[in-house]
């Protein structure tokens, strides 16, 4: 009987370790079947999330930011222990104990399922095996992939430790709103740092891993407290907050920036304009899209944040002045259905959703707003942000008498004579205050628009490059479709001081005399008769005259004198062109450029003829802070010399290449002066210090330019419709431009100064006739007197003149009389001589493409 009770428990004892046995071989198997070709868990110890890139301006403050995942990457240490332990309590209370994987928390989240019937539970999942899930296998609900998460778990705890796999956890998780990681949550949902939260903010966080979109702090605000309070509970039970802690923690309400409780951190960061757009746009070809939204590169941008205001407000200043002229009202083509008027709740929550622009302050904030009501002979507006008062916000008759509207079949109406005529109710227009001169207070509202026409503006240091304000256009929410960096345009007369730096590289003088007089061309597509803007022409004159009067066919023999071939050498030295077309036509600006390209080229006319090159950021530098790119790379021979005297400079070398001759761009230079003293910018352009610079007005105005410098500013602005059509009469650089560039450098000039224009070494100044060519005696003064300034050693030759070899028909005159009465002058022999008669230039222009 003993023999047998001994053999069935034998047997059972075999059967069972058998099975044991079996089981184990089978897990084994299991294990080593999808432990094969497992995805490398030890390059997580090199890992690098994903974080945001961040521009600063030079002051060091934040203006703006991109990311694909809005990260903000936090080392272990710097987290908060609060914040670790409310996400260890939340999701894996035994994570410092476990390895990798906790069977007992498996079997307590399954009996705290069952409890709560699959609410406010721990995940079944350890931290490091939700590291794995995140980092290696992806989300997918499959058993082969929970075993797969296991065992790469319990490698990675013998690869990293405890606390480098929870900085993994906490830097890589979605916790809602485009927030990854903790750092960047406690920013979207509190507008708070780590170290600024309270126990019931972290726990707040840490209910959100687990599914944000169900706990979202306004649609599911009594579930998300409920988890809160959950978490809180499970911080109290573990010992991490005390019980006094957990009781009042539990009682504190749910509040978030979601919920208007907080200002979001986005209000600390100016709107996006096109600066920093241009930068995100620079530097994703330069470094790759992909490292620029996920590198957490932080970019020193060369910005002065008031420059970058006054820029826009005289562009769009500019910009509205031509469009009231034009009177014609476009309105944001925008309305809002009847159904949403009938409450102010309703057209609130409608106007919200309009996409128009907010950007926009011009004598003003302008603020989107709605026509709610249209009466006899005004009409009652709803503006957004702006209470309701009693009798309402009205558009009164007067202030759309300037405008008409544009019918349905493309013509134009009459003129408005009452708001009616422009207005319709459900319409969304903007709108700002107006107010009085003498003190600010408020007159009424008044309609206003994104004018049709648009324009670019950009200024620069001339020196270093640094680009100081761009804008590139009327509204980046508008339209981000930046004008100063991304269209191409014709810069017509703007174009013509490369004509002239390659002739006085060539040997001409500012008193080189050219023929001003018709010129026929035989083209492909027929005969070519170029004029100038005044429809006039004015015979023999010298170079000086020529541009600062922007002569056209003076220009075009210059060029057929000195070769296209060399002028495109010269226009692509300076970077206006890649490849320049050497046709005629393309010396008075007829091939597109930008103005990036302008500006730039002219503040090497500025600073002497040194190579510069344009950069909107200073300095770029990796998460680590590691200095990955630096613009400015001349060397200060002595900035660490602590014994340089005080008020004393530091040295420092420039080993920039010198595109033009130094006494070239001198002269060039101050006949560009003239274009402003007296020139086709006279009336418009009148700075405190000397300012150079060069109108450019296209074929039938289609674009019109300004480009303009002091001695250490540089900066362009250009006006035109998107698709190229003409401007209408009266439009030249000189009075669309001028007054953008003038309202600008004001600002600039009260900044940054300015000075004399450094005269280079080398050279030597002779009085001449700035309108016949003739030397004058040294004391020569009155308005026609000019001292120029000739290289030594170069004796000029006098009285030779240039006319490039056209032949003319025979029915053309040689000038035009424009004047009959000749002028007396003192030669440089001391006699007196009479040159001929001065001309009539005719009204301001600036020449252009004919």
């Amino acid at each position: 009987m003993l023999r047998f009770i001994l053999s069935f428990f034998g047997a059972i004892f075999t059967a069972v370790t058998l099975a044991l046995a079996a089981v184990a071989l089978s897990i084994g198997a299991i294990f080593f079947v999808y432990g094969r070709d497992l995805p490398s868990h030890e390059s997580l110890a090199q890992y690098t999330p994903p974080t945001i890139s961040r521009i600063y301006s030079g002051e060091g403050h934040i203006i703006d930011e991109f990311a694909q995942e809005r990260r903000l990457f936090m080392p272990a240490d710097e987290i908060p222990d609060l914040v670790k332990q409310a996400f260890i309590s939340a999701e894996d209370k035994n994570f410092y104990t476990h390895k990798g994987y906790d069977a007992r928390g498996m079997v307590a989240a399954a009996i705290d399922a069952v409890k709560t019937r699959g609410r406010d539970v721990r995940g079944a999942s350890t931290i490091t095996q939700q590291v794995m899930k995140n980092f290696l296998l992806g989300g997918e609900r499959k058993a082969e992939r929970k075993i797969k998460e296991i065992i790469l778990a319990t490698r990675l705890e013998e690869t990293l430790s405890k606390d480098k796999i929870l900085e993994l956890y906490l830097n890589e998780i979605f916790l809602g709103q485009n927030s990854y990681g903790v750092a960047a949550a406690a920013q979207t949902y509190f507008n708070k740092t780590l170290g600024e939260l309270a126990p019931h903010e972290a726990a707040f966080l840490a209910s959100l891993p687990k599914a944000p979109s169900d706990y979202h702090p306004v649609r599911r605000k009594e579930r998300l407290i409920q988890r809160r309070n959950f978490v809180l509970r499970e911080m109290a039970e573990n010992g991490y907050i005390t019980q006094a802690a957990y009781d009042s923690e539990v009682q504190m309400p749910l509040r978030s920036v979601q919920n208007g409780d907080f200002e979001s951190f986005k209000t600390a960061l100016p709107p996006r304009d096109y600066f920093t757009d241009e930068i995100r746009r620079q530097l994703s070809v330069d470094f790759g899209e992909e490292q620029f939204f996920s590198g957490g590169m932080t970019v020193r941008a060369t910005i002065e944040p008031e420059m970058q205001v006054d820029a826009a407000l005289a562009l769009r200043r500019g910009l509205e002045k031509y469009d009231r002229g034009r009177g014609i009202w476009n309105g944001t083509g925008k309305t809002i259905p009847a159904e949403a008027l009938v409450s102010e709740a309703s057209w609130r929550e409608a106007l919200a959703e309009v996409n128009v622009p907010r950007d926009i302050v011009l004598n003003g904030r302008w603020s989107p707003a709605v026509v709610l009501e249209v009466g006899k002979t005004d009409a009652r507006i709803g503006i957004e942000a702006v209470d309701e008062d009693e009798d309402g916000h009205w558009i009164p008759a007067k202030d759309v008498q300037w405008a008409r509207k544009r019918l349905k079949n493309g013509k134009l109406g009459n003129k408005a004579r009452v708001a009616g005529d422009l207005l319709e109710v459900g319409e969304v227009v903007l709108v700002r205050t107006m107010t009085a001169d003498n003190d600010g207070s408020f007159i009424r509202w008044t309609l206003r628009q994104v004018p049709e026409v648009q324009g670019g503006f950009m200024a620069m240091d001339v020196n270093t490059g640094r680009v100081i304000a761009m804008q590139g256009g009327f509204s980046y929410q508008h339209s981000v479709f930046n004008r100063a960096t991304q269209a191409q345009r014709q810069p017509g007369s703007s174009f013509k001081p490369f004509v002239y730096a390659s002739a006085l590289d060539s040997g001409y003088t500012p008193a080189t005399i050219v023929i001003d007089a018709p010129i026929e061309v035989n083209t492909p597509q027929g005969l070519w008769r170029p004029r100038n803007s005044s429809n006039k022409f004015y015979g023999p004159t010298p170079l000086r005259t020529g541009i600062e009067q922007s002569r056209n066919l003076m220009t075009i023999r210059l060029a057929q004198e000195v070769g296209m071939d060399v002028i495109a050498d010269y226009a692509e030295r300076f970077g206006v062109y890649d490849n320049m077309g050497q046709f005629l036509a393309n010396s008075l600006g007829s091939e597109e450029t930008t103005l990036f390209k302008m500006v730039a080229a002219y503040a090497m006319f500025a600073n002497g003829g040194e190579r510069v090159e344009p950069t909107l950021v200073d300095r770029v530098q990796d998460r680590y802070g590691k200095t990955i790119y630096r613009h400015d790379k001349r060397e200060c021979v002595d900035c660490g010399d602590a014994s340089i005297a005080a008020g004393a400079s530091p040295v420092i070398i420039s080993n920039r290449e010198r595109v033009m001759n130094a006494i070239t761009a001198y002269q060039l230079t101050s006949m560009m002066k003239g274009v402003v003293d007296r020139g086709t910018a006279k009336g418009t352009v009148n700075l405190s210090v000397p300012v150079a610079g060069k109108t450019g007005t296209t074929n039938e105005a289609r674009d019109v330019w300004f480009v303009g410098f002091t001695s250490n500013i540089v900066a362009g602005c250009y006006i035109g419709f998107d698709q190229p059509r003409p401007l209408g009469k009266g439009a030249y650089g000189g009075s669309m431009c001028g007054p953008v560039f003038q309202e600008f450098m004001e600002k600039a000039t009260a900044k940054y100064g300015g000075g004399p224009f450094r005269v280079p070494p080398g050279g030597h100044f002779i009085k001449i006739d700035r309108f016949t060519g003739a030397r004058l005696s040294d004391d020569a003064d009155g308005e026609n007197v000019v001292a120029e300034y000739f290289r030594d050693g170069e004796e000029p030759v006098f009285g030779i003149t240039f006319d490039g070899g056209f032949a003319m028909g025979s029915n053309l005159p040689l000038f035009d009389d424009v004047g009959t009465a000749g002028r007396e002058v003192t030669t440089s022999t001391g006699k007196k001589a009479v040159v001929g008669p001065k001309a009539s230039f005719g009204s301001v222009s600036s020449g252009g493409l004919y």
